[in-house]
């Protein structure tokens, strides 16, 4: 593989960190937070009308950019450098690939082309806290039992007069609160010959009820959704494979958010660099005490590590090869690591004001717990790779 970026990736990096540092200081971040969305409308606005970044990995007769998940990786990193407060991660990375993989010509023609430009934000809603098994990320359940066992919990979805109808709940929907359009997976078919498929739900369809949640990482907002016989279109037909493409979305996933974590590490760690070669204590700076050095230099290397292998994770989803399925939870794994020492290192290293509420150092920690429980944790990430790996399995067996 050629590992160097061409002209075209080094300009989306270039052009979007300008626009983050003048649009997304910490002062922006927190007004952001603040509001009912979670998320800064005129800067998602000016990503998707300046730099097209929606539609970055979508082709362009869906109206986007015709890039890869390399490029979508690449602006990840960027958008995770600055925890910038867009519905990137929920509209571009996991709604958008399903909806061009399972949709039919109408649905991706009348969707995508709205995504693209940024007129329509769109969330995956996955019943229960199973994002990362429905992912196949922590585990694969070709039945699909995550999705509430096809009897009772969960989201259930029946045929009605005219289309579809869903019923049920979803807890922890990333920016569920606010998408204008839901991908929410359902239960059909009754206990027997239940079979999980996803169905589209529009934001302001009668007997949906929905509310932000109180979230760990307020820079990742969630939102909980009620569906009370909600009126839904079945994405694709009843012969597409919903779990196979959660499956292939979990690959995309899992490079984006390792590629958007080492961004987010990348920057909290050269913070506390800068923190402590200008704190003095004992009449010289911090940062010039060996301790400080070793701590500093290990958490350099390992965010390089986990850069490497989330561009690998990045490359392999964009031209899947032999060998690479497990690229993708692996590099998540490294990531979130990588960004969860950083973030420690840079509120301890801070010293006191490391703790406080107005630093933003707990923010780059808080993304780093939150990732964890929303897609992992490590242990499990790893687990699932070494399994599909088979490489605990004796030879011959």
């Amino acid at each position: 593989m050629d590992a160097r970026f061409t002209d075209e990736q080094d300009e989306i990096r270039r052009t979007l960190r300008d626009l983050l540092d003048k649009r997304c200081g910490p002062q922006e971040l927190r007004a952001a937070v603040d509001t009912p969305a979670g998320h800064d409308r005129a800067l998602w606005t000016a990503l998707a009308g300046h730099l097209g970044l929606p539609g970055l990995a979508l082709p362009e007769t869906c109206g986007g950019a015709g890039g890869t998940v390399t490029e979508l990786a690449l602006a990840c990193e960027e958008t995770g450098r600055a925890l910038a407060p867009t519905p990137l991660l929920a509209t571009a990375v996991l709604a958008a690939p399903l909806l061009l993989a399972l949709g039919t010509g109408a649905q991706r023609a009348g969707l995508l082309p709205r995504i693209a430009s940024g007129d329509l934000t769109a969330a995956l809603a996955v019943p229960g806290p199973a994002l990362a098994t429905a992912l196949a990320l922590t585990g694969h359940d070709r039945r699909g039992q995550w999705a509430g066992g096809g009897r009772a919990g969960g989201v259930q979805a029946r045929r009605a007069e005219g289309g579809w109808q869903v019923y049920g709940q979803v807890d922890q929907v990333l920016d569920g609160h606010s998408a204008e359009l839901l991908v929410v997976a359902a239960h059909t078919g009754g206990f027997a010959r239940s079979r999980v498929l996803l169905f589209l739900v529009r934001g302001d369809a009668p007997g949906l009820t929905r509310v932000r949640q109180t979230a760990l990482d307020a820079t990742r907002p969630q939102g909980r959704i009620q569906l009370r016989d909600t009126p839904a279109e079945l994405l694709g037909d009843e012969a597409a494979d919903a779990l196979a493409a959660l499956a292939r979305l979990g690959d995309t996933a899992a490079a984006c958010l390792a590629a958007e974590a080492v961004g987010a590490a990348a920057r909290v760690l050269e913070r506390t660099v800068e923190y402590v070669g200008q704190r003095e204590q004992f009449g010289r700076p911090v940062g010039s005490f060996q301790a400080v050095k070793h701590r500093l230099a290990d958490a350099y290397v390992q965010v390089q590590a986990a850069r490497s292998a989330a561009y690998y994770a990045a490359w392999a989803a964009a031209a899947p090869a032999p060998g690479a399925e497990t690229a993708g939870a692996l590099a998540l794994a490294q990531a979130l690591e990588a960004l969860r020492r950083a973030a420690a290192e840079g509120i301890q290293l801070h010293g006191g004001i490391g703790f406080t509420w107005e630093h933003e150092a707990h923010l780059y920690f808080k993304r780093a717990a939150g990732d964890e429980l929303l897609f992992g944790p490590v242990h499990r990430l790893r687990a699932q790779a070494a399994d599909a790996a088979h490489v605990f399995e004796e030879a011959g067996t």
